[in-house]
């Protein structure tokens, strides 16, 4: 089993930057990529971004395409979400998720979800 921790959502104004972080421990050594989600309550959640565990190859949703970078930290099994230039459209709760095998960006992929972090970005 692998356990997942996120941190490093907040709220900031229109513009700003946050990194989202998110800590795997557990099964390490099965996972086979990790991923970036987001929901907003009433609506279907959402892939933003995913990178296989070598950190290889990265895949971006358009919705983040120029503003969010993915990355990870072999020492530290950890992966990381940049994101800049927020918008009032970025609100949500954001959920890390590990996947053993499978198409990272589609999230039945995933066995593992983090509890998410919230990001709320005002105009």
């Amino acid at each position: 089993e692998v356990q997942l921790v996120e941190s490093g959502g907040g709220s900031v104004q229109t513009g700003a930057s946050l990194r989202l972080s998110c800590a795997a421990s557990g099964a390490i050594r099965t996972i086979w990529c990790m991923g970036w989600f987001r929901q907003v309550p009433g609506k279907e959640r959402e892939g933003v971004s995913c990178i296989n565990w070598s950190g290889s190859t990265t895949y971006y949703a358009d919705l983040a395409k120029g503003r969010f970078t993915i990355s990870r930290d072999n020492d530290k099994n950890a992966v990381y979400l940049q994101m800049n230039n927020l918008k009032p459209e970025d609100t949500a709760t954001y959920f890390c998720a590990a996947a053993q095998s499978g198409a990272c960006y589609r999230d039945r992929t995933y066995d593992y979800w983090g509890q998410g972090t919230q990001v709320t970005v005002s105009s």
